[in-house]
């Protein structure tokens, strides 16, 4: 009795669970970014809501904020190395480790958001590197570098995936000639299975998990494909390819963490790529595009669905975007409205949280198809200069925001 009311449980809210476990990750609930939260406020003061605290002896970096063990995980750049964070709930440091060797090339900064279970901390540096680290003490518990050890290619700016895990795996997508993705034993890093290859190098994106025609599936995207991946043994189940003629004048990016619905996977990847629908086969062996769309081309702030409808910024240029609404079934533009500049995007409890990646501006909308509804904004001053580019989280009534080395908790619960 006690299993099943915790399995239904688990489907009501979209929490993920392994042996008894919550998962705190990229993008929750399960990296849809649509937030379980309830009880949050509806509109904020001109100035904003409460800052509860800033913590800037961080690194840089643009990794979101992950949770566990009464502690907040984050990664930065120190040196040659990505680094581990754990602050206390107050944003005061506990401890940092080193987790691998950074990207040194164009934008260096880390990242990847850590993936935590029970005590552990997963994560992966912008060269490759996974290491499981405890989540209390930031010792090593063990470490592969699994794009070297598994000849993966990267495209220009390095890996930026943050680690799915699924029951005992956890996955990793090298790409290359050898494989395009890997399954890792979560508890001793022991390579578990690996897929073929797809020719392509690894997009930045982090993968989801769906269930669909019998059959458990890792979906993500490659810098050419969005494909499906059968967990329990890494055959490639189908692909599709996700490049126009008009977008290979680019250093293509592919950014975006898939959406899917009932069969149905949207993928996006800014540079004039646009957006694709694909249906995957009853079967879960093939899949076919159902529409494309020009509107919602987003760079690397993600999308939602809530209601029918996705949410979003476009891709312009590399300056600037305007933030869009498409519905879900047929790719019809609903709305496109300039405000600020492109940029993050999140959901919960019928509001859109969106933050502008060129200035820091927040806002605050209420979900509508119908019009650009913002309720309410406020802007970021903490961090060094540069872009915002870390995805906005909330977690127990608090709204994470980082501005490179700067990490704000502001106070949005309802009083």
């Amino acid at each position: 009795m006690k299993s099943t009311i915790l399995i239904l449980l688990t489907s009501l809210l979209g929490f993920q669970f392994s042996n008894a476990q919550q998962i705190s990750e990229w993008r929750p609930e399960n990296r849809t970014g649509v937030s379980a939260e309830t009880g949050l406020l509806k509109s904020w003061p001109a100035e904003g809501p409460a800052l509860l605290w800033t913590n800037i002896e961080l690194t840089k970096g643009n990794s979101s904020v992950s949770f566990g063990n009464n502690s907040i995980y984050i990664t930065g750049i120190k040196d040659s190395s990505d680094v581990l964070y754990a602050l206390d709930m107050n944003g005061k440091m506990l401890w940092q480790t080193v987790m691998g060797r950074a990207w040194n090339e164009s934008f260096p900064e880390s990242r990847a958001t850590p993936t935590v279970e029970g005590n552990r901390v997963y994560t992966a540096s912008g060269y490759g590197d996974i290491s499981c680290i405890d989540g209390s003490t930031g010792k090593i518990i063990w470490s592969y570098k699994a794009s070297e050890m598994n000849n993966g290619i990267f495209g220009k700016w390095g890996i930026a995936e943050s680690l799915l895990i699924d029951g005992d795996k956890i996955y990793f997508s090298p790409g290359g000639p050898e494989t395009m993705t890997i399954a890792l034993n979560k508890s001793n890093g022991n390579l578990v299975w690996k897929s073929a290859s797809l020719g392509d190098k690894p997009g930045y994106v982090s993968p989801i998990l769906i269930e669909y025609a019998g059959k458990k599936m890792i979906v993500n995207v490659s810098l050419g494909h969005v494909f499906g991946v059968d967990a329990s043994n890494g055959d490639i189940l189908w692909k599709v390819a996700h490049v126009k003629p008009e977008s290979l004048k680019w250093e293509l990016i592919k950014c975006t963490t898939p959406l899917y619905h009932d069969g149905m996977v949207y993928v996006t990847g800014g540079y004039d790529c646009g957006g694709m629908m694909v249906k995957i086969a009853e079967d879960g062996k093939s899949a076919d595009v159902v529409w494309t769309d020009n509107v919602l081309d987003n760079h690397h702030g993600g999308v939602v669905l809530v209601n029918g409808y996705i949410y979003g910024s476009n891709w312009l240029n590399n300056s600037t975007g305007n933030w869009c609404c498409i519905e879900w079934k047929t790719g019809k533009k609903m709305w496109e409205e300039k405000w600020n500049c492109k940029g993050s995007i999140i959901a919960a409890e019928g509001m859109l949280y969106i933050y502008d990646e060129k200035k820091g501006n927040v806002g605050l909308l209420k979900v509508n198809p119908e019009k650009f509804d913002l309720i309410s904004s406020f802007l970021v001053t903490q961090g060094v200069s540069g872009p915002f580019w870390a995805h906005p989280v909330i977690h127990n009534g608090i709204l994470y925001l980082r501005h490179n080395n700067a990490l704000m908790a502001y106070d949005i619960k309802a009083k």
